[in-house]
C-alpha cells in the first residue's frame, strides 16, 4: 500500500471540497508528521482525521535534521512544511501539496510530489465518486477565494466531469 505524506493545503482543500472522507478510500495509506498534525490540523480536523484513518508518524534523527537544514535554506517554507518533506524523502513516499514553493523544492531532490487535482483524478479513476459529485466538489474547492488550484487544470476536470 502506497504511503501518501500532506501538507496542511491538501487537506483543507480535501475538506472545502468535501472529498476528505472519499481520499482515505483509496488504496494509499495518508500520513502526516506529527508536528504538522499537532500545529495545523488536530485543533480543526483532528478527531475526524483519526477516525478516517490517517497515521501520524514521527521523524526519526536523520529526518528532522533534513527538515532543519531544509527550513535554513529556504525560509518561505513552514517549519511543518520541511517534516512533511523530510518524511517524503526520508521514506522514499509520495509528497501531496499545494505548495508552489515546496514542490519545486521536492522536484529538484527527485521526490515524487502531486497536489490536490491529482486525488480527485484517483477518486475518479478509482470509481469512488461518480462525474457528477466530482464536478461539485470541485466547484466547491475552486470557488473558495483561497483557492490557488490552477485555473486551466480546473476547467479541463469541471468539463470533463460535466461530460
Amino acid at each position: 500500500m502506497p504511503f501518501l505524506v500532506s501538507d496542511t493545503s491538501v487537506i483543507i482543500d480535501l475538506d472545502r471540497g468535501d472529498l476528505l472522507e472519499a481520499a482515505f478510500k483509496l488504496d494509499d495509506s495518508l500520513v502526516v508528521p506529527d508536528l504538522l498534525f499537532e500545529r495545523e490540523l488536530d485543533a480543526e480536523f483532528g478527531a475526524r482525521l483519526r477516525a478516517l484513518g490517517v497515521i501520524i508518524e514521527s521523524l526519526d534523527g536523520n529526518e528532522v535534521r533534513r527538515a532543519t537544514q531544509l527550513r535554513r535554506a529556504e525560509e518561505r517554507l513552514s517549519v511543518a512544511d520541511t517534516f512533511a518533506f523530510a518524511l517524503a524523502q526520508g521514506r522514499q513516499w509520495t509528497l501531496l501539496t499545494g505548495d508552489g514553493v515546496l514542490r519545486s523544492v521536492a522536484e529538484a531532490a527527485g521526490v515524487a510530489v502531486h497536489g490536490v487535482l491529482w486525488i480527485f483524478d484517483r477518486i475518479e479513476t478509482a470509481g469512488i465518486c461518480d462525474a457528477a459529485t466530482l464536478h461539485g466538489c470541485l466547484s466547491k474547492t475552486a470557488a473558495h477565494p483561497r483557492c490557488r488550484l490552477p485555473r486551466r487544470e480546473i476547467e479541463l476536470r469541471l468539463k470533463r466531469y460535466a461530460n
